[in-house]
C-alpha cells in the first residue's frame, strides 16, 4: 500500500540531515484532513447500501439514508468544515467545551442539560472508537511529538495530534451538518471508527518518519509505564463492577423517575439526602439494578369502590430503600478508598475498622449523605488528606499520625455513634494535632514572610534596573558596570526603600550614588581637574558600594570581579594615561565581556533571596537540583499527565521532589502574589521554596510529580463516573 503522508526527506543520503520540526508535523497531518473526510463519507455510503458489502443493518433506515446522503452531497462543505475544526484544535488547543471520558466528574454532571450529556456521550463513544484503532501506534508518536515539543518524558496530554482533538473535529463537523441528534448519536461511531483506521495508517508513517530522521523518543515517567498508582480507575470487582451503571440511568434516578413507586411520606426526609451523596458517589446505576432486579410486590386487589382510594403499602417498606441506599454509598466508598494506592496499607486496615460506624450512623442521619460539612464527612476527609504527607510507612511523624487513627478507632467503637460523636472525635483530634500544625504553621508563616519580601524587593528592583539601563543608554559605559547597575545594585537601592518607613524613595543615598559610578568610568568625561575630584571620590564611592551590598548579604562571590575591573579603571584614570601598563590593564577591563552572564543572575526572571531569607525558607538553586530527569515510581500514574505549570498548581497539591538525591514528599502550602515564588512544606516541617523559572524546569524534567491535587475521596469517586460513561457506551441502542 502506498503512503498516505507526502513528507519532505530531503535530498541527502544521510536521512538524519533534515529533521523535522514540531510544525513540519502538523502540517504534514493537516493536509490530511480531505482525505480523511472524503474516505469517511465513502464508508458511511457504502454502509447505508442495500446492495454493498459493507453494508451496516442499522444503516438502512430511511432516514439514516437521507443523513448521509445529504452529507455525501455536500461533500465539499463537510471536508471545509472538518479541515477548518481540525487547524483550530490542533493549534489552539479547542478549549473545553466538550466534556469526555478522562475529565467527567458528577460536580460538572449535575450542571449538565440534556443535549450536554447526549453530547460527552457521543463524543466518548467516538473516542473509544478511534482509541481502539490508534491503540497499537499512538504510544510511539507521544514519545516522538513529546520530544519536539521540548520533553524529556511522555506527554500523552500535551500531544496536538493526539486521537481526541481528530474525534472533536468530527463531532463539530457533524454537529453542523446532521442537526438531528438521534441520527447524529447513529453516525458518530461507524463514522469515528473509519476515521480511526485511517489515522492509525497516519500515526504510523509519521512516527517513521520521525525516528528515521534522528528524532529520538521521550521516555515514560519512572522509565517504564506502571499501572496502578493513586485513583487510576482501577474498578472494584464486585457487584457493582458487575452491574450496568449508565449516566442516562444516573440522570433518571436523580430526577425521581424511579422514585415515584417506592417512596413514601415517611421516607422523604431520608430519600433526598441519601439522593445526594449518590451524585457524589456517581454509583446510583449499580444500585438502581439491584433494586430494580428485586422481586416486586404483586398489586392490591381491586376496591370494590373504583374511586376509593387505594390502600396505603405497609409503612416498614418503605424505610428499606432509603436504608438500603445510604448503606451501599458508604460500602462503595471505602472499597475505592481502600484502592487507592496512594494510600499505605496500615492506614487502609484502619479505614476499614472506620467503616461500620459510618455505616450506622448513615441510617440513623441522613446529613451524612447531603452535608459536607458534617462532622463524619470532615473526619473522613481530613484524615485521609492528612495521610498523603507520608509516602513510607518509616517516614519521620507516620507512627504518631497513625497513634490519632487507632484512637479515633477505638474512640468509635465506645461511643454511640451519632454526630454528636463525630463532632468530639474532630475535637479530639485537632488537640493531638494542634502543637504539631502550630508548629509548621510558624514555620510556614516566616518562610512566607521571608518570600514575600523577598518577592517585593525583586518586582521593585526589576523597576529600578530598567531606570538605570535607560539612563545610561547613550553613555560610554562599560559593560560590566551596566550589568551591576540593572543586577547587583538595583537589589540594594530596592531594598534600601522597603526598609525606609517614612516613604523615602532613597534612604541612604544609594539610588543617587548611581550618578557618581557613571560619572567615575566615562572616558568622555575627562575634563581638567578630574582625576584631583576622583582621588576625593573613589574611596567613599567604593566604601558606600561595598556597604550597600553588605546591607543586603549579596554573595561576595558576584561581586569581586566587578570591584577589581572597578579598581583597575579608577587607577588608570587617576593617572591620567601616563602608566602604560595600567591604561592597558584599564582598556582589557573595559572590554572583557560581563561575568554576570555566567552567573545565576543570568535570567531575568530569576529571583535572588539573601542568605537569611534563603534559610527561613529553604529556597532551592540549582545547585540544590538533583539531575535525575525522572521522578520515582510511587507518584507515577498508569497515564502521566502532563504536569501543570506552575501558576496552575494550586495550594494544596501534593507533590514527590526530590532534593539532594532524596525524594520527600510535600505539599504546596504558599504561593506569591506575583506567582514568581512557592513554597512546598513536609510533614516533618522542612520548608522548600523555589522560583516559578526553576519550578517549570524541574516539572519538565519530571522532577517534581504530583501526587494529588483534589480531595482522595472526591478523585476516587470521579473513576465511578467513567465507569458510569463506559458502560454508556457500550449499552446497546433502544
Amino acid at each position: 500500500m502506498a503512503n498516505l503522508l507526502k513528507l519532505r526527506l530531503g535530498v541527502s543520503d544521510d536521512p538524519t540531515a533534515f529533521q523535522p520540526s514540531l510544525n513540519d508535523c502538523l502540517e504534514a497531518m493537516l493536509k490530511q484532513a480531505d482525505f480523511l473526510v472524503t474516505d469517511m463519507l465513502g464508508g458511511l455510503v457504502a454502509a447505508t447500501a442495500p446492495n454493498s458489502a459493507r453494508r451496516i443493518a442499522g444503516f438502512q433506515q430511511p432516514g439514516l439514508q437521507v443523513a448521509v446522503q445529504k452529507l455525501h452531497a455536500s461533500s465539499k462543505d463537510v471536508i471545509a468544515t472538518y479541515r477548518s475544526e481540525l487547524t483550530r484544535l490542533v493549534y489552539q488547543g479547542g478549549g473545553k467545551e466538550l466534556v469526555h471520558a478522562e475529565a467527567l466528574r458528577f460536580e460538572d454532571l449535575r450542571l449538565f442539560e440534556d443535549s450536554e450529556l447526549d453530547q460527552s456521550i457521543e463524543v466518548a463513544r467516538a473516542q473509544q472508537e478511534v482509541s481502539v484503532a490508534v491503540d497499537d501506534t499512538l504510544p510511539m508518536l507521544d514519545a516522538l511529538v513529546s520530544t519536539l515539543l521540548g520533553w524529556r518524558t511522555i506527554q500523552p496530554g500535551l500531544n496536538p495530534l493526539r486521537p481526541d482533538v481528530f474525534v472533536r473535529a468530527l463531532q463539530a463537523t457533524l454537529a453542523a451538518h446532521v442537526p438531528e441528534s438521534a441520527l447524529r448519536e447513529l453516525l458518530i461511531a461507524p463514522a469515528a471508527g473509519l476515521l480511526g483506521a485511517n489515522l492509525r495508517k497516519l500515526y504510523r508513517e509519521l512516527a517513521e518518519w520521525l525516528r528515521t530522521s534522528g528524532i529520538e523518543p521521550a521516555v515514560p515517567i519512572g522509565g517504564r509505564v506502571q499501572k496502578g498508582s493513586g485513583a487510576s480507575g482501577t474498578q472494584v470487582v464486585d457487584s457493582v463492577a458487575k452491574t450496568l451503571l449508565t449516566l442516562d440511568r444516573l440522570r433518571k434516578l436523580l430526577h425521581g423517575d424511579f422514585d415515584a413507586k417506592t417512596a413514601r411520606k415517611d421516607f422523604q426526609h431520608t430519600m433526598p439526602a441519601s439522593m445526594s451523596l449518590l451524585q457524589e458517589m456517581k454509583q446510583v446505576d449499580a444500585l438502581v439494578q439491584k433494586l430494580e432486579k428485586r422481586p416486586k410486590a404483586p398489586p392490591p386487589p381491586a376496591p370494590e369502590d373504583m374511586l376509593a382510594a387505594r390502600p396505603e403499602a405497609p409503612a416498614t417498606e418503605a424505610p428499606r430503600l432509603g436504608t438500603q441506599l445510604g448503606a451501599e454509598v458508604i460500602r462503595l466508598m471505602f472499597e475505592n478508598l481502600t484502592a487507592d494506592k496512594r494510600l499505605l496499607p496500615q492506614f487502609k486496615l484502619q479505614l476499614k475498622l472506620i467503616e461500620p460506624a459510618l455505616l450506622k450512623l448513615g441510617e440513623d442521619d441522613s446529613r451524612f449523605f447531603s452535608d459536607r460539612t458534617h462532622p463524619a464527612r470532615q473526619f473522613l476527609d481530613k484524615v485521609t488528606q492528612r495521610s498523603l504527607g507520608y509516602s513510607q510507612e518509616n517516614d519521620p511523624g507516620w507512627h504518631r499520625f497513625m497513634a490519632t487513627v487507632e484512637d479515633a478507632v477505638r474512640w468509635l467503637d465506645s461511643k454511640v455513634v451519632d454526630a454528636d460523636t463525630f463532632g468530639e472525635l474532630m475535637d479530639h483530634l485537632h488537640g493531638q494535632w494542634n502543637d504539631h500544625d502550630q508548629s509548621l504553621r510558624q514555620r510556614r508563616e516566616d518562610a512566607a514572610r521571608a518570600l514575600l519580601h523577598a518577592e517585593q524587593r525583586n518586582l521593585l528592583a526589576q523597576k529600578l534596573a530598567a531606570e538605570f539601563v535607560e539612563h545610561i543608554r547613550d553613555l560610554e559605559v562599560p559593560e560590566f558596570v551596566g550589568d551591576f547597575l540593572r543586577q547587583s545594585w538595583a537589589q540594594v537601592v530596592a531594598e534600601a526603600q522597603l526598609s525606609c518607613a517614612d516613604g523615602s524613595d532613597d534612604p541612604y543615598g544609594y539610588r543617587a550614588l548611581v550618578e557618581d559610578l557613571v560619572w567615575s568610568v566615562q572616558r568622555a568625561t575627562a575634563t581638567r581637574g578630574r582625576a584631583k575630584r576622583l582621588v576625593h571620590m573613589i574611596p567613599e564611592l567604593l566604601a558606600r558600594l561595598r556597604e550597600g551590598l553588605d546591607r543586603i548579604e549579596y554573595p561576595p562571590e558576584l561581586t569581586v570581579r566587578f570591584f577589581n575591573n572597578l579598581i583597575t579603571i579608577h587607577q588608570a584614570a587617576v593617572n591620567e594615561g601616563r602608566d602604560a601598563v595600567v591604561q592597558a590593564a584599564a582598556n582589557a577591563a573595559e572590554a572583557e565581556e560581563s561575568a554576570f552572564s555566567d552567573s545565576m543572575m543570568a535570567a531575568a526572571d530569576e529571583l535572588w533571596l539573601d542568605q537569611q531569607e534563603a534559610e527561613d525558607s529553604g529556597y532551592l538553586d540549582s545547585e540544590d537540583l538533583a539531575p535525575e530527569k525522572v521522578a520515582s515510581p510511587e507518584a507515577v500514574l498508569e497515564e502521566p499527565p502532563a504536569p501543570a505549570r506552575a501558576h496552575e498548581m494550586r495550594t494544596g497539591t501534593w507533590v514527590e521532589l526530590k532534593v539532594k538525591d532524596e525524594w520527600i514528599r510535600a505539599q504546596l502550602t504558599w504561593a506569591s502574589p506575583a506567582g514568581t515564588l512557592f513554597m512546598f512544606t513536609s510533614q516533618a516541617g522542612t520548608a522548600h521554596s523555589m522560583s516559578r523559572r526553576t519550578m517549570d524546569r524541574l516539572q519538565a524534567q519530571g522532577s517534581i510529580k504530583v501526587v494529588a491535587d483534589r480531595n482522595v475521596v472526591d478523585e476516587a469517586l470521579d473513576q465511578v463516573a467513567k465507569t458510569a460513561l463506559q458502560n454508556s457506551l457500550d449499552k446497546p441502542k433502544d
